[in-house]
């Protein structure tokens, strides 16, 4: 039998703005019923860490649809990462970490294609950086992330993929809360 493998589940689409409420409780609750095991959420965001058996991609879908039968919710995304992948971006980042609250990561569904990277304006947002290293984008936000012209919005519409964004704080404790649950 095979050994199941730690993910971490980060959602697009729920408790943003008061649209698409969602309680951990009843999502982790979603996530044992759909044969997974050891789930624990983190924040309110839309972060699940859980250890599950099969294909990444085939995952997500089946949580997608378990979230929009059971609570009628239809337009989230789902985007997982095993824990060797988390602990990678994780070091990997191409600023400095001098401050985390500057850097943030935006999780990608797939890798955006070459010729639609480079059409994106590196200069669009004075100050701010990024970096699109496969299914991920860095992001150094000196003034921070709600004054930045780099919003989840136009990296989506510019490379045709769907993501969503978490703070470098909470990429580093998805580390940790996947690496404690693969050790058991």
């Amino acid at each position: 039998m095979k050994t199941p493998e730690t993910f971490a589940a980060v959602l697009r689409g729920i408790n943003v703005g008061g649209r698409n409420r969602l309680p951990m409780q009843e999502l982790a609750a979603l996530f044992g019923a759909l044969g997974h095991e050891d789930v624990v959420t983190y924040i309110q965001s839309g972060n699940v860490v859980f250890r599950g058996e099969g294909r990444p991609a085939e995952i997500a879908r089946r949580i997608e649809t378990g979230i929009a039968d059971r609570f009628g919710l239809e337009d989230v995304t789902v985007i997982l990462r095993n824990g060797r992948e988390l602990g990678s971006i994780a070091v990997s980042s191409p600023f400095p970490v001098t401050d985390p609250t500057q850097l943030h990561v935006v999780f990608l569904d797939r890798r955006p294609a070459a010729d639609a990277v480079s059409a994106l304006d590196p200069g669009r947002s004075p100050g701010d950086e990024f970096r699109i290293e496969g299914s991920e984008i860095y992001l150094r936000l000196p003034s921070g992330a709600g004054r930045t012209k780099l919003t989840l919005d136009w990296f989506e519409r510019g490379l045709g993929v769907a993501g969503t964004s978490r703070n470098w704080n909470t990429l580093l404790r998805l580390v940790e809360l996947t690496a404690a649950r693969a050790d058991r």
